[in-house]
């Protein structure tokens, strides 16, 4: 996983789908595509190019099943892979139609790999299918014969259009999963990705570590100082760990004074360790911490539990330190209180 998907800050990357999420849009796409394709098949003039209309169309119908039932499992960048075939497919069948009206209506397709590049991917990659893709099915439409020119360029306006569109509401759904205050994910980003990293740990048999920490004390800093010097606490907490973090972590504000960590393939104790020394960065603002590493079968809950546990018991040992979850007796009090 890389930094700029998992938001530690270091970018806007606009990537908002989890590669569940990725598996069932590019699945449905694929399938209407391949239905698509039938129908436009049906319509085309026979010989042995509608016959190949008929075979890309039924590969698309394949490919969507095979993405639904396997894509979730999928990293990330094998969906660049994905949907350059959809693109080629397309491009192919453009080529091969028998005649103009057939081109055209294949043509068409290609808005569903445009909605699918700026739904998956940052900007650059995004623009890079859209170009790929319109440049493609552009130049099979100019060798085809009988395809007017001005329907051409008419349906490349079309299809950067819906890029542009796409684009901007993506940006917009990804700036919900950011904190304003600190500008790093918030609640709902760190949950979407944890969910994708405890899929790609169960997938792989990785290793993640989870980490919660709370700011000790921080009530009496507002009742004393002010909100304004909360507010700085937390931005100079976040600033600091953000800037020490290795690429792939996944920092957040969890909400109020505490922030939530996510660390793949680093087991529990080097994560504490990790934790131990960027704590000591600020020895002005004390943290208490609570480390617990992914085990097998684990959900997502069960991680976030036992991190909570271990962040429990730092704090009734005095606060200001980090601990690592053992799998032993929980701690918390029966009224699941935790001191603040």
């Amino acid at each position: 996983m890389s930094a700029e998907l998992l938001g530690v800050s270091r970018s806007a990357a606009p990537e908002v789908a989890t590669t569940r999420v990725m598996a069932r849009t590019l699945a449905t796409f694929y399938a209407f595509g391949g239905t698509a394709g039938v129908c436009i098949t049906s319509a085309a003039e026979p010989g042995n190019r509608r016959l190949v209309l008929l075979i890309l169309s039924l590969v698309a119908l394949l490919a969507a099943a095979g993405v639904g039932r396997w894509g979730a499992r999928w990293p990330r960048s094998l969906f660049h892979g994905a949907v350059g075939v959809a693109t080629a497919l397309i491009v192919t069948a453009v080529l091969v139609a028998p005649d103009p009206v057939t081109s055209f209506a294949a043509a068409t397709l290609i808005a569903f790999v445009v909605v699918d590049a700026h739904f998956f991917f940052s900007g650059r990659q995004a623009l890079a299918h859209l170009v790929v893709a319109v440049a493609g099915v552009t130049a099979a439409l100019l060798v085809s014969d009988g395809v007017p020119l001005g329907a051409t360029l008419g349906l490349d306006l079309v299809l950067t259009g819906i890029g542009i569109v796409i684009h901007r509401l993506v940006v917009l759904a990804s700036s919900a999963s950011i904190d304003p205050l600190t500008g790093l994910s918030n609640r709902r980003g760190f949950d979407q990705a944890l969910d994708e990293l405890m899929s790609e740990a169960a997938r792989v048999r990785g290793v993640l570590s989870a980490v919660l920490i709370d700011v000790d004390h921080f009530k009496s800093v507002n009742d004393t100082h002010g909100h304004e010097a909360g507010d700085r606490v937390l931005c100079r907490v976040a600033d600091v760990w953000r800037h020490e973090l290795p690429a792939g972590a996944m920092f957040a504000r969890h909400g109020g004074d505490e922030f939530s960590l996510l660390l793949p393939g680093m087991p529990g104790p080097e994560a504490l360790a990790l934790v131990r020394r960027i704590c000591a960065l600020h020895p002005d603002v004390s943290l208490s911490c609570g480390v617990a590493q992914y085990r097998s079968g684990d959900s997502a809950s069960q991680l976030m539990r036992s991190a909570d546990r271990a962040l429990y018991d730092a704090k009734i040992r005095g606060r200001g330190r980090a601990q690592l979850f053992t799998g032993g007796r929980n701690t918390r009090r029966s009224d699941g209180a935790v001191p603040v």
